[in-house]
């Protein structure tokens, strides 16, 4: 018992954490940079991550709740990634009154996004590029990599412009980019576009 209580404080390598979290070295010596991860370097300029840090990152992303509607119907399933809490309640009074077959979640972190897109892909990601956690452009990239999520429509909403996008690495040729302030008259007709599209495939289907 006494070796478990030890681990408590266990201090882990980078490459560990990234397995554990299921996440890319970048991504996990962004965390730290941030502050999402508690960790050191050595003197050898090694990072060292607390191990009830990753835990305790893990244990949030396994309690944050899910979304309210898990048998679709044929609606659209919308998950909005954006962590200002402003923007947040904007999304959702502004798709409430469209009167569109959609469910809506709304993630403020970026793993938490990954955790719930692994638990049930939506069928449309919209998503800020500066979020908390691992950013907009590491969470598509990690999305986009895996067979089981690369076919979700993805649309970014920033306020950084194409070069500032370039510069940070870029996007994938399919994701759709809007600059904010939120352009709802697009995203609305996206959405329509996208509703029609699943009605003909499930009717041809």
């Amino acid at each position: 018992m006494a070796a478990k209580s030890d681990s408590i404080r266990e201090f882990i390598s980078t490459a560990q954490a990234a397995r554990q979290l299921g996440l890319s070295l970048g991504a996990v010596q962004q965390m730290v940079e941030s502050g999402a991860l508690a960790g050191w370097k050595t003197a050898g300029g090694h990072r060292r991550i607390r191990q009830d840090s990753v835990d305790s990152l893990l244990a949030r992303a396994r309690n944050h709740p899910a979304a309210p509607v898990r048998n679709s119907n044929g609606r659209l399933r919308v998950l909005v990634v954006e962590d200002d809490r402003l923007l947040q309640n904007i999304y959702r009074e502004t798709f409430s009154t469209w009167g569109l077959p959609m469910d809506v979640q709304v993630i403020d972190h970026g793993l938490d996004a990954l955790v719930e897109v692994g638990r049930e892909p939506p069928d449309l990601l919209i998503a800020d590029l500066r979020i908390p956690g691992i950013d907009g452009f590491e969470m598509i990239r990690r999305l986009r990599d895996n067979p089981l999520s690369s076919e979700i429509a993805i649309v970014v909403v920033s306020a950084l412009n194409q070069k500032e996008i370039a510069a940070a690495g870029g996007l994938p040729e399919d994701v759709t980019v809007y600059r904010k302030p939120i352009p709802f008259h697009e995203l609305h007709g996206y959405m329509q576009a996208l509703i029609a599209q699943r009605r003909r495939i499930r009717h041809t289907g």
